[in-house]
């Protein structure tokens, strides 16, 4: 394999259509209130792109290292299990990815803020520096809290919260209650998309003693735990949507839950772990489809 393919195997391109959800759900809650700014929503982009390949190579590096990624493993082989980077160029891309993510951030925050908001500048400066802090830690390092069963946790802040909420707020520098109701929404998909990785993890993570929510409810409660994310993200968005009625068109976002809806199905049914795998693409896809819909129906393009 060449160096290229092999880097671009470590990003895991899949999993950036959901990272990118809470950054489109946050530019249409703005463009809802009349603020509108391209370069700040490419930026945004940019910046949350970059963490999540620096989340996925710090994955990569630290459950390899530990060796949680071993031949037991049910997902896609990852890029130090499979020997196509070792620990040292691994370690490199990490540091490079930190790097090229902390120019983002400063383009961005200079982009959204100016120099004459340092207040701002700095709180988002310390988001992102905890966002980092959240994407290396999750499996590198002695007290890595991913084996102590709070990625769920750190999941629903960053991936919803902070995401939805950070986004918002990078437009119209004001923050609103019913926007939490939307990055509720995304926070509790996303970490559903967390959550069957670790069902299908769920036995090779008890060898490794990385100890997930999931080996820690077992198989069956896990299973409700994911019925309970999707119902109550449903929920949130309903609210949202009800209570900020205009058109027929801010409803269009419920189409996701269509492919939701018959992945709850296929979850229910699921025996053997194996079969979670193929539901990790659906979810994360039906989850970045919500949030496209979203921002097409908070924008007024139909």
């Amino acid at each position: 394999m060449s160096s290229f393919r092999a880097w671009l195997s470590a990003a895991r391109l899949r999993t950036l259509p959901l990272s990118v959800s809470g950054i489109l759900v946050g530019t249409a809650l703005a463009n809802f209130h009349g603020y509108h700014n391209t370069t700040v929503l490419i930026l945004a982009l940019l910046t949350t792109i970059g963490f999540q390949i620096t989340s996925n190579f710090a994955n990569d590096y630290g459950d390899g290292v530990k060796g949680t990624d071993n031949e037991d493993r049910i997902g896609p082989a990852r890029a130090l299990q499979s020997g196509i980077l070792d620990r040292r160029q691994l370690k490199k891309g990490i540091i490079y990815s930190i790097v090229i993510n902390l120019v983002l951030v400063m383009a961005l925050l200079y982009t959204a803020f100016g120099i004459e908001n340092l207040n701002y500048i700095f709180v988002f400066m310390a988001l992102g520096a905890a966002s980092l802090w959240a994407a290396v830690r999750y499996t590198v390092g002695e007290g890595a809290y991913g084996y102590k069963g709070l990625g769920d946790v750190f999941v629903f802040i960053f991936f919803g919260l902070v995401a939805v909420l950070g986004t918002l707020f990078l437009f119209t520098s004001f923050l609103e209650y019913k926007a939490v109701f939307p990055a509720i929404t995304i926070g509790l998909l996303s970490t559903a998309v967390l959550n069957l990785n670790n069902l299908r993890d769920l036995e090779s993570d008890k060898r490794a003693k990385k100890n997930t929510l999931i080996v820690k409810l077992g198989l069956k409660n896990g299973k409700v735990y994911h019925y309970l994310l999707l119902i109550i993200s449903f929920v949130s968005l309903f609210y949202f949507v009800f209570t900020e009625y205009n058109s027929w068109s801010n409803a269009i976002c419920f189409l996701a839950y269509l492919p939701i809806l018959l992945h709850f199905r296929t979850v229910y049914s699921i025996k053997d772990p194996v079969l979670f795998d193929p539901e990790l693409k659906k979810l994360a896809l039906s989850t970045f489809l919500l949030a496209l819909l979203f921002y097409i129906g908070y924008n007024n393009f139909l």
